[in-house]
């Protein structure tokens, strides 16, 4: 499968683009700085572009039967998730790239209680604003008129290993026995990719956790 991402600097990123390349993916890498990425592969291509910019998106996805989106605003820079989102919706509809995966929050997640995660006692007050940035987010992908999946993560993401076991919910936030909600980035990243060689949440979100 062609796929390009956006984002594959970061943390999560970085971990989808190794997915992709272990399953034989042909992956373009659209980054800032194309220096900081460390990979060299035959199938592997890194363009220099910018998310908020849609003319840039489209060209660069055009023809790609999947974008993949692991971008996270800076603390502080929350508002610039927005114009990213619209860009990005923008760019994939004008390049016809096949779908969108978008990697967003979980604090939208519901709870037991019915409340989302971002609303419940002892969520973190320093992230409450890029939750509601999520939020928002999440809500002009939903409304767009392209092939896209939002993909959340737990309540935590960890540096654990990839075990390639989890389980999957949808806008609830999924917990274990003792209502922890935690998932490896290996493992999310693993997630993703397999919605990618098996869609089954077009049109739709979902969350992974152990």
């Amino acid at each position: 499968m062609k796929v390009a991402i956006f984002g594959a600097t970061g943390t999560i990123g970085k971990t989808i683009l190794w997915e992709l390349m272990d399953r034989g993916h042909e992956v373009t890498a659209i980054v800032r700085d194309p220096s900081k990425v460390e990979m060299v592969h035959e199938r592997l291509r890194v363009e220099k572009g910018d998310l908020l910019n849609p003319d840039q998106v489209a060209d660069l996805t055009a023809g790609q039967e999947a974008v993949v989106s692991a971008y996270g605003p800076e603390f502080g820079e929350e508002e610039e998730l927005l114009e990213v989102t619209r860009s990005l919706i923008e760019g994939v509809r004008r390049g016809k790239a096949s779908r969108l995966v978008v990697v967003g929050g979980a604090g939208s997640l519901l709870t037991d209680s019915g409340e989302m995660l971002m609303d419940t006692p002892g969520f973190p007050e320093e992230v409450r604003t890029l939750a509601k940035a999520h939020l928002d987010a999440y809500g002009l992908i939903e409304e767009s008129d392209i092939h896209w999946t939002y993909m959340s993560p737990a309540a935590t993401i960890t540096s654990g290993p990839r075990t390639g076991h989890f389980r999957i919910g949808m806008n609830r936030l999924v917990t274990d026995d003792l209502g922890e909600s935690t998932i490896s980035v290996g493992d999310f990243a693993a997630a993703l990719v397999d919605e990618l060689d098996d869609p089954q949440f077009i049109g739709s979100r979902f969350t992974v956790a152990y």
